[in-house]
């Protein structure tokens, strides 16, 4: 038996999503437990550049029936197309969860990540795509205002560019303000899935340059623990006052960002590499979730202002959100793989 398959059998609480749309990869994924997928511009454009030839008609045919539409305009079906093949595989996990299992996420255009409003009405579009549909949108100041909002829609919300336990415990309670105002007006909530992001390994690559930029000497094992202790963090304060809202781990970097989640009531986005390493381990399939992480390691870390930012509830105001340094460089890449998708499908048009 394949770890992350033992993993999700033992403990079935710890659910394993595939970190992309590509039906392959989804399917070696579902094979050894895997309950949901995401996608993003990048994750398309990634998906794309290795499955291009199956993609091609898709394309032109998209190209072809919107003789009006703009490079944007085709980028975007695209990205549906894309999704919604992949939602046919674990459509049948939906059904049966009741919208528990089996969704696929969405992501929200970057460049929307400072307004509410348009962040709300491509989210309810995107949501409309597949029925097993989950919506991603960045973890601003308007995107908390966003995540509010669209899970008072109904929307099952996925919030990204996520690292500090600040943006999650500010994500917890606008859902639970969106979900207190459904049931306010008879309208259910059983069926939704709200989940919120924490990129640990985003983390720990921010506060690496950090102190290669500043020359501070801190550990590489402390280094490498500083997301798992962001997350740990905040999956306590989650547990401890109910959220509704369950946790996501993403950007895999090390065997940590797997093996310290083992038994918690949380989500593990994986890619496809990192789903195949973990499978091919010896790492013993143990409850890991509530060991806490090594003071000595923990006392590092904490040298740090930058950690500090990220560790504690208070550690950020949600104007500052969008400033944090991880949050920077995860934007910019998410633009400019935007970018790049939109100048590959330009390539099919102008020509």
């Amino acid at each position: 038996m394949n770890k992350l398959y033992e993993m999700v059998t033992r403990f079935p609480q710890t659910e394993v999503w595939n970190d992309s749309c590509s039906c392959k990869e989804l399917q070696y994924a579902i094979d050894n437990g895997a309950s949901g997928a995401t996608t993003n511009p990048v994750i398309v454009g990634n998906v794309l550049k290795k499955e291009l030839p199956e993609w091609e008609e898709t394309i032109r045919d998209i190209i072809s029936t919107h003789p009006a539409s703009t490079e944007d305009d085709v980028a975007w079906d695209v990205i549906k197309a894309l999704g919604a093949k992949a939602s046919r595989l674990l459509l049948p996990m939906f059904e049966e969860s009741h919208g528990q299992k089996g969704r696929i996420s969405f992501q929200t255009n970057a460049k929307f990540y400072r307004s509410k409003d348009k962040m709300v009405e491509q989210a309810c579009e995107l949501a409309a795509t597949v029925p097993n549909s989950q919506i991603k949108a960045p973890t601003s100041q308007a995107g908390i205002e966003a995540f509010e909002e669209l899970t008072y829609r109904g929307v099952s919300i996925n919030a990204t560019v996520s690292f500090t336990c600040a943006q999650a415990i500010a994500v917890a309670e606008a859902v639970e303000r969106g979900l207190a105002r459904r049931e306010a007006e008879g309208l259910s909530t059983a069926e939704m899935h709200p989940v919120c992001t924490i990129m640990a390994g985003r983390t720990d690559d921010y506060l690496k340059a950090w102190v290669k930029q500043h020359d501070v000497m801190i550990s590489a094992e402390a280094l490498d623990m500083a997301g798992v202790a962001v997350v740990k963090n905040a999956y306590r304060l989650y547990k401890e006052r109910g959220y509704r809202t369950k946790l996501l781990v993403a950007a895999f970097r090390n065997q940590h960002h797997w093996e310290e989640f083992i038994g918690g009531d949380i989500v593990l986005t994986i890619t496809s590499d990192w789903q195949r390493k973990y499978n091919g381990s010896d790492v013993v399939i143990q409850n890991n979730i509530d060991t806490p992480v090594a003071d000595e390691l923990l006392d590092e870390l904490m040298k740090l202002d930058e950690f500090k930012k990220a560790y504690f509830e208070e550690g950020l105001k949600p104007e500052a959100f969008e400033h944090y340094g991880a949050f920077l460089a995860t934007m910019n890449q998410f633009l400019g793989g935007y970018d790049d998708l939109v100048r590959l499908i330009r390539s099919y048009m102008i020509k």
